[in-house]
């Protein structure tokens, strides 16, 4: 399939009936995720839930987590939070790494951070101004393996 041709799978398609038919649940409880934050569908002009195929996914992991794993609603939230967090942090990572790997050589710089956070930026070759207190240089070399 073309890229200009692909469903966007968060795109709200779905109204709660149809949702509730393709995650296998009733529609009262896709409400009950939503009222809870486990589900959060968008809203139509006359205030109607509308889900996207993502929604459903998430439906379902849902209720795998409480009835197979025996998972309840507090932690499934915790869970899903976690997930959403960690999937946020690998696509800042891939947006960095691929922002590198369009830069050449010489404009690539190397930063140190102290055990505070504190950054500082070097040119190749320069050590820190000021010694890490109990910390220590970690180098990062996009690509490299140890």
């Amino acid at each position: 399939m073309a890229p200009s041709s692909r469903l966007d799978e968060r795109a709200p398609v779905f109204a709660i009936s149809a949702a509730a038919e393709l995650s296998g649940m009733h529609p009262q409880t896709l409400r009950q995720y939503d009222r809870l934050g486990l589900v959060v569908p968008r809203r139509t002009r006359g205030r109607g839930r509308r889900y996207s195929a993502r929604n459903v996914m998430r439906a379902r992991e849902i209720q795998e987590l409480s009835q197979d794993e025996g998972v309840n609603l507090a932690g499934i939230k915790r869970i899903l939070q976690s997930q959403d967090e960690v999937q946020t942090l690998q696509d800042q990572l891939q947006r960095v790494r691929e922002t590198l790997e369009s830069m050449s050589p010489a404009r690539r710089r190397v930063f140190t951070a102290d055990r505070d956070g504190e950054i500082s930026a070097l040119r190749r070759g320069e050590r820190p101004r000021r010694a890490l207190r109990g910390g220590a240089l970690v180098v990062w070399r996009p690509g490299h393996r140890r």
